[in-house]
């Protein structure tokens, strides 16, 4: 029943914006800015994790508490640039035929895969941190690793679809 109220405010509070005058375009921008803050603000809590687990290594390279903030920085800027690459890859046509390539995939590959390394590095950074466990140095590394190259796909993926040209409408 509530879902039912909440709906029904939301398109009438839609209604009401539209009937000021307020250009679709203009809120759907806002919008999408809203979701790449929020993206950020992922981003940034993930790095908040794996700079955390790293860390708690005393004896190794992270003994700085800089690598929180390194980690978290790296983070905002990864999800904002590199996980929502749908402003123009959406709206390019796919082809029917998958032997067809269209310049798109490696920014879309990029992007899954960066986005699966930083997950994984989140994934057991909490649940080292939740654990409380004392692993070895190799693991930490390789939360570290996962959480660098992933984020840097995400980056570089972010890169390459905004430096791509939006293809002409040609019918």
């Amino acid at each position: 029943m509530k879902n039912t109220s909440a709906s029904s405010t939301a398109f009438s509070l839609t209604r009401y914006v539209s009937g000021l005058g307020i250009a679709r375009s203009s809120l759907i921008k806002s919008a999408h800015t809203l979701e790449r803050i929020g993206l950020a603000a992922v981003g940034a809590s993930c790095g908040l994790y794996v700079g955390a687990t790293l860390l708690r290594q005393k004896d190794g390279l992270f003994e700085s508490g800089w690598i929180v903030l390194i980690t978290m920085l790296y983070g905002t800027l990864s999800f904002y640039v590199g996980i929502d690459l749908s402003g123009n890859l959406a709206r390019r046509p796919k082809s029917s035929i998958s032997e067809e390539w269209n310049g798109s995939e490696p920014a879309e590959i990029m992007s899954a895969a960066g986005t699966f390394g930083t997950a994984i590095a989140a994934t057991l950074s909490v649940s080292i941190l939740v654990l409380d466990q004392n692993l070895p140095d190799a693991l930490i590394g390789f939360v570290a690793v996962c959480w660098a190259v992933g984020s840097s796909l995400q980056v570089a993926a972010g890169t390459m679809a905004r430096s791509h040209e939006a293809p002409t409408n040609e019918q």
